[in-house]
């Protein structure tokens, strides 16, 4: 089992609107955020690792808001890349990992290079599908349970 801390929660209310963050959310199986704009299924939140996104950023040579990733929830201290087949528990909520987040156009038109730069060792985070809802809140323990 690997123990980490959610650092922050994101959503948007609908498609193309900026991220905006907030210190809790209802999580909803099923759905997702309850004030995210997102389509059901194996893609309802996504999360994005505080040490993917400092590299990324590194490697740019800039510091950009994790905002600009358009990630539901920031991570600290979990190793994202391990978790697909697995699930995390973000305080009461429970998320199956179903895949990478593969960066799109969106992040080039954000900052040049940001594309490229997400793309090795799962920098642009993880989607998956909620399992057990509940409230979240920055500061929440987040972990890694292998999958059984």
């Amino acid at each position: 089992m690997m123990t980490g801390t959610l650092k922050a929660i994101a959503h948007r209310p609908t498609d193309g609107e900026p991220m905006r963050e907030t210190q809790e959310a209802v999580v909803h199986p099923g759905r997702g955020l309850e004030t995210e704009n997102r389509k059901t299924g194996r893609r309802e939140v996504t999360l994005l690792a505080v040490e993917a996104w400092v590299d990324a950023c590194r490697e740019l040579g800039v510091d950009i808001p994790w905002l600009v990733r358009r990630a539901n929830f920031l991570v600290e201290g979990v190793d994202l890349a391990g978790a697909l087949g697995q699930v995390i528990s973000i305080g009461p909520v429970q998320i199956r990992i179903h895949g990478e987040t593969k960066p799109c156009g969106i992040m080039e038109s954000q900052q040049a290079g940001l594309l490229d730069a997400l793309k090795p060792n799962f920098r642009g985070g993880v989607h998956g599908e909620v399992l057990v809802g509940g409230v979240i809140r920055v500061g929440d323990s987040v972990l890694i349970s292998p999958s059984n």
